[in-house]
Parts: structure tokens; C-alpha cells; sequence
């Protein structure tokens, strides 16, 4: 998720039950490698174990250079995505584009497990579009080529992120190998978690856009898939020490002139379900310092409180007619 999953989001997630985490893409061009861009999506320093880096390419030596280069630099996982349905990167013919070649998707896996002795995974769709679905035959190239475990989101490329994601293939895909399936794509509470699972047969879930504005989603899951109880909504002064504690090492992360800007939108994400956080969200926008950044949402946390000791957001809708489909 380039733009979301940087350190510092990363690091929160994991701290709030997250058991895995991302980073952003990382281009396997290695005329990008030495950009600023580039150098802050795969620094890792001070995170969490594991430490996962995901490459993005279309070229199998640049790729599995670019694995061998960030091995070198920390990586535990080298994630390869095939998933991304944005236009700049399908134009490339990298993302969800590969998707179209199967036999340069089984050239890049063989290049990039070669090349490194770390475990290898593999994040994609079920297929380029709805007439076009290879996700089985894509997850068994994956398998024969030694990848370690699947991450597959419930759409095809042309979908992009509309409609409802569908379970069927993730199921076929985990009933066809041997490997980890993770199953992804609108996981938006615990019982939709579990629900995914149990229609799936999934080894994990992966959450997106969910943790965005919500990261205790991670540890609301993972209470409740192993316990069946559902943990209260966290407490309004917990969540303003935690975007506290987000926003402080964001600055840190970009500087004071890129982070204030940079966290606009997840200070969106965290106000856009309570009351007032539109109309916050719009007059922090026009903020152009981190310290004012900074007290500004404290003051609107305080606000809440009146509202109650736990945070009151609206829960999102778990869609049971698209679990069938």
C-alpha cells in the first residue's frame, strides 16, 4: 500500500497485534534504489520483527538483484507483488499486469527464489479480469517455483477495489497446493475475519484498508479469533496517545516539511468516522506545522470524550450476501 505502509504505520500495527507486516513498493529499477523515495520505503531500522520488503518489476534479473540488495540490507521476507491494480504501475507491466504472462511470472520467481535465502511470497489476484481468472495456475507456478506462501486478494485486476471481493478462488487456490494461503480483500471486522476463514480455508487474513484510521483492528481480530469475544471499542484517551505517539514518529520519519503533509490523510482516516471529524479534518488540512498539527488533534480528542470514555465510531457493514458469492 505505497503511501500507507511506510515505517512508522507498519511498526504501530504490529505493536496493536498485527503478526506481519509490508512495506511499501519497492522498485526493482536499480536506477531508483539510491532516491529518497526509494530509501525510505525499504528502511526497516528499529521495526519489529519479521521484516518484510515487497519488490515491484517486470524484469526477472532486476528483481532478483533487487531482492539480493535488500537481503543485504535487513530484509527477512521478499514479498513480490502481482497485485497492484493501479494504471502507473500496470502500464509498466508490473503489479497485477504479469498476470496476463505466466511464463514471465514463473521466469521472475524462479529468478528471485534463486537469488536469496530468505523466504520468498507472492501477493496477486485472481486474475486480469473476470473472463481472464488464473489465480490456480498462477499459485501452482508459485508453488513449483519454491515460493514460501500466497497472499491472494479476492478481485481481478479490472476490478480494481470496486464491488465485493470474492472467496471462491482463494478457496480453490488453497484446496490446489501445499503452500500458506493468506486470504485478503474487505476483511473489515472479526467476524468477517472469521467468516473468510472458515469459507476459505485460509492460513490468515491480511488486512488493507481496514487498518487505515483503524489499526487496533489487528489485535480486534485476533482476540476475538482466539477467544470468540469481542474486545470494547478502545478508550478515547488511548487513541489519542497513540496518534500521539504515530504522528511523532512520522515527523521523525519524513522531517518537518513532508510529515506534516504526509500525515494529513491518516489523521483523516483516524477522525472520518466520529463526530465533528469532517469538518476537523478539513480545517487541519490548512495546518502547516507539525506542532500545530500535533495539538490540533489533541484538542479534538479531548472533544471527544464527551461523547464517552471508549472512542464511538460507526462499525463497518459486514456484507453477508458477498460472503456466498
Amino acid at each position: 500500500m505505497a503511501g500507507v505502509t511506510d515505517r512508522p504505520f507498519r511498526q504501530l500495527c504490529k505493536q496493536l497485534g498485527a503478526g506481519y507486516a509490508v512495506s511499501e513498493m519497492a522498485a526493482s529499477n536499480p536506477r531508483l534504489w539510491a532516491t529518497e523515495k526509494s530509501a525510505r520505503r525499504i528502511d526497516h531500522a528499529g521495526e519489529m520483527e519479521p521484516k518484510a520488503v515487497q519488490i515491484a518489476g517486470a524484469d526477472p534479473r532486476e528483481l532478483a538483484d533487487c531482492a539480493t540488495f535488500n537481503v543485504e540490507r535487513g530484509a527477512q521476507i521478499i514479498d513480490i507483488n502481482m497485485g497492484c491494480p493501479v494504471k502507473k504501475v500496470c502500464n509498466s507491466w508490473c503489479g497485477s499486469a504479469l498476470l496476463q504472462n505466466e511464463d514471465l511470472v514463473a521466469r521472475i520467481l524462479d529468478a528471485v527464489v534463486g537469488a536469496v535465502d530468505v523466504p520468498v511470497t507472492l501477493k496477486f489476484r485472481t486474475g486480469w479480469n473476470r473472463e481472464n481468472k488464473n489465480a490456480l495456475r498462477i499459485a501452482r507456478i508459485a508453488e513449483q517455483a519454491g515460493i514460501a506462501m500466497l497472499t491472494l486478494h479476492g478481485r481481478t485486476r479490472a476490478d480494481g477495489y470496486a464491488g465485493a471481493a470474492e472467496y471462491a478462488t482463494i478457496a480453490a487456490v488453497k484446496a490446489a497446493v501445499a503452500i500458506p494461503v493468506v486470504a485478503n480483500g474487505d476483511i473489515t471486522t472479526p467476524d468477517k475475519a472469521r467468516d473468510v476463514l472458515a469459507l476459505t480455508g485460509a492460513d490468515a487474513v491480511m488486512i488493507g484498508r481496514a487498518a487505515q484510521g483503524r489499526p487496533w483492528i489487528c489485535r480486534e481480530i485476533d482476540h476475538f479469533l482466539r477467544t470468540g469475544s469481542y474486545l470494547p471499542a478502545p478508550r478515547v484517551d488511548e487513541v489519542s496517545a497513540l496518534m500521539h505517539e504515530h504522528l511523532e514518529a512520522h515527523y521523525a520519519f519524513y522531517g518537518e516539511f513532508l510529515g506534516v503533509r504526509t500525515a494529513r490523510k491518516h489523521i483523516g482516516w483516524y477522525v472520518r468516522e466520529l463526530e465533528g471529524g469532517e469538518t476537523f479534518r478539513r480545517e487541519m488540512n490548512l495546518l502547516e506545522s507539525t506542532a500545530t498539527q500535533l495539538a490540533a488533534v489533541a484538542r479534538f480528542f479531548e472533544t471527544q470524550q464527551r461523547f464517552g470514555e471508549r472512542l464511538q465510531y460507526r462499525p463497518a457493514v459486514v456484507d453477508q450476501a458477498a460472503l456466498a458469492a
